[in-house]
């Protein structure tokens, strides 16, 4: 089913697949997967889903930086934080706790993409196995360089963005036509 258009209400966020994200009156650029955007989002292909998605929580690393200005729910990145990403395992797609045996990806990176993440509601309600894991809204390499499925913007930018969200936000993420 395809995603409903973007609306532009305050609280939905437009990231078209030319590497731009929208909310309220204020554009910047983002990076997006090196698989592009796609409807048909698979574990691994690199490429950022298509459609409509709640943002249910944001990380921080608070060594980094402090808590973001938000109304969604907030939570320090520990140590020990890993995202499943096995699609066979019983905790595919969610936080869990390292050491894990089954695949994850390691929350507490030593770049900084990881400083600030907010939990996209991709895939999770409940989760489908194999159709991908560990989509976030993040912050972006300097460069722009493209993502594993995310959508990374400046950290600054990312700041701003989320003192305009709470748990009412949704991202729109639209494929070329």
């Amino acid at each position: 089913m395809p995603a409903p258009l973007y609306d532009g209400s305050a609280m939905e966020i437009l990231v078209t697949a030319d590497g731009s994200l929208t909310w309220r009156d204020r554009t910047v650029r983002c990076a997006l997967g090196r698989g592009g955007v796609t409807h048909d989002k698979r574990e691994g292909d690199g490429a950022t889903p298509a459609g409509r998605y709640p943002l249910r929580r944001v990380f921080y690393r608070a060594d980094r930086g402090a808590a973001p200005e938000t109304l969604l729910p907030v939570q320090i990145i520990n140590r020990d934080d890993g995202w499943c990403d096995d699609p066979i395992h019983e905790a595919y797609n969610t936080l869990v706790r390292l050491p894990f045996s089954a695949g994850h990806e390691i929350m507490w990176r030593e770049d900084t993409l990881y400083d600030l993440v907010v939990e996209i509601g991709y895939n999770d309600a409940p989760p489908t196995p194999g159709a991908g894991s560990a989509i976030f809204l993040h912050v972006a390499s300097a460069d722009y360089t493209t993502t594993e499925g995310c959508v990374a913007l400046a950290k600054p930018d990312l700041r701003e963005l989320l003192a305009t969200c709470d748990d009412s936000t949704h991202i729109v993420v639209t494929a070329p036509a």
